[in-house]
């Protein structure tokens, strides 16, 4: 299975890319992350669903300086596979 996700919040120079990488690779996913101009982050995942619904509530929570003020959550239609292991884009 594979989602796109939007985070939303306070969520840029507060190091949540790095966050959402070492959280997708603790759970074995595939995908990426980056900063996007609207001030949200983005990225895209994919994995087996309990590892997908435990990075979302982790991604829901973000690192200790952050704050989400909303998360947008979509499963994705895929044709390939995303990159394994998980990567910050710029």
């Amino acid at each position: 299975m594979a989602v796109a996700f939007r985070v939303h919040g306070g969520v840029q120079g507060v190091g949540y890319r790095r966050f959402a990488q070492r959280e997708a690779q603790a759970l074995g996913l595939a995908g990426w992350v980056r900063n996007d101009a609207d001030g949200s982050v983005c990225g895209e995942a994919e994995g087996p669903e309990p590892a997908l619904a435990a990075y979302r509530a982790r991604l829901a929570q973000g690192p200790a300086f952050g704050q989400v003020s909303r998360l947008d959550w979509g499963a994705l239609d895929m044709r390939s596979s995303l990159p394994f292991p998980f990567e910050i884009r710029r």
